[in-house]
């Protein structure tokens, strides 16, 4: 198990998180509803299905939009939404992974081909980046959880691969097999994460140092995260803070 980590982890864009809140829930809803489909509708006894209700508390859905996007799946209702990953290039080079819930891959392909396109980026084949990821569960605790090496002993008590930790909160990184069992044995020693999920974490991280493409980089994830039915979206790359801070 590697020691934490000085370096955040910057696959997100500081404030990517600062979305409109009704276009949140309805993405989270979405996963709860397909996670639901896909086993039994009891978070306990599906872990995919407890991991998007554990997402949506960490962003304060309220609990009746849980249960009711569980119902949905429930009584049959609703869209049949089906998964779709699509790779690609963004400025400078760097690797992007989106994965989204559609009801239409037409319409999907096209939204997310013309964001790369217009943001300096364009769309790969399948399995044209992929290779240099590793899929691994991610556990998200905030800084508040405790110290570096309070959470580092936490973590690897409970399983976990590898933890890093820096001023915005921590990172524990596990085994796609283990990450709810690590999740659950956190639970104890830290209280319930803010994020319990599958992730693309890059085994080589590229550095975009240039401001002007930072800037176009942070569009293209900006104009794909609101896209509808785009779930997540992963990169390689690094920004330096002395360019994040020219940013702001």
């Amino acid at each position: 198990m590697a020691g934490h980590s000085k370096f955040k982890n910057i696959m997100h864009r500081k404030g990517a998180q600062d979305k409109k809140r009704s276009a949140l829930f309805s993405k989270l809803a979405r996963e709860i509803t397909v996670a639901a489909k896909m086993g039994l509708p009891d978070p306990d006894a599906n872990a995919r299905l407890r991991a998007a209700v554990n997402a949506a508390k960490a962003q304060s859905m309220p609990k009746d939009n849980i249960q009711r996007a569980i119902d949905k799946a429930s009584g049959g209702e609703g869209e049949n939404y089906e998964e779709v990953r699509y790779e690609g290039y963004g400025p400078g080079g760097v690797s992007i992974i989106v994965e989204a819930l559609t009801d239409n891959r037409n319409r999907t392909a096209t939204n997310v081909r013309t964001a790369f396109a217009k943001n300096g980026g364009n769309l790969g084949t399948s399995g044209s980046v992929a290779h240099g990821f590793d899929r691994l569960g991610l556990i998200n605790y905030p800084a508040a959880a405790g110290d570096a090496d309070t959470v580092f002993e936490a973590a690897l008590d409970a399983g976990a691969e590898d933890v890093e930790s820096g001023e915005d909160g921590h990172e524990i990184w596990t085994s796609v097999d283990n990450l709810h069992a690590v999740a659950k044995a956190l639970e104890g020693k830290l209280g319930e994460a803010e994020g319990v999920k599958l992730a693309w974490r890059p085994q080589v991280k590229s550095e975009v140092a240039d401001e002007a493409m930072a800037q176009t980089l942070f569009k293209l994830i900006d104009t794909l995260d609101d896209d509808d039915d785009v779930q997540t979206v992963w990169g390689n790359y690094e920004i330096p803070d002395a360019v994040m801070e020219k940013l702001g």
